[in-house]
């Protein structure tokens, strides 16, 4: 069976930092791509980072690039998101993305891509 997992959803101040955990079971972990969406209320779920089989991060939301980092850790069956100098506009409920892939260096931008989704894990940031 699989599960991906979120964890680490809270209320942050602005400014102030946090790190989200997915952890996946039931599949071969080294052989997913990983990413980290996000959603509010009446709009899309967007993409701002994913990271590859090979650690290669992408990151893709541009209201997020240089406050976000991806840690994958393999052993752990992990990936974290850390993300500093939280905004209001981040408020949102994050998600978790997997999806088993051959490509090595190079992970899926669009959520059609990813088959496996996690619950989701809300965070809001205080003003």
């Amino acid at each position: 069976q699989v599960q991906v997992e979120e964890s680490g959803g809270t209320i942050v101040q602005t400014g102030g930092s946090l790190e989200l955990s997915c952890t996946i079971s039931g599949l071969n972990f080294g052989g997913l791509a990983m990413g980290w969406f996000r959603q509010t209320p009446g709009n899309k779920r967007e993409l701002l980072a994913c990271i590859s089989r090979s650690l290669q991060t992408t990151n893709i939301l541009e209201s997020v690039k240089g406050r976000v980092t991806l840690i994958r850790d393999n052993g752990a069956n992990t990936v974290y998101l850390q993300m500093h100098d939280m905004k209001p506009e981040d408020t949102a409920m994050y998600y978790c993305a997997a999806t088993a892939t051959s490509a090595v260096f190079n992970c899926p931008r669009s959520g059609n891509d990813y088959l496996y989704w996690g619950q989701g894990t809300q965070v809001t940031v205080s003003s």
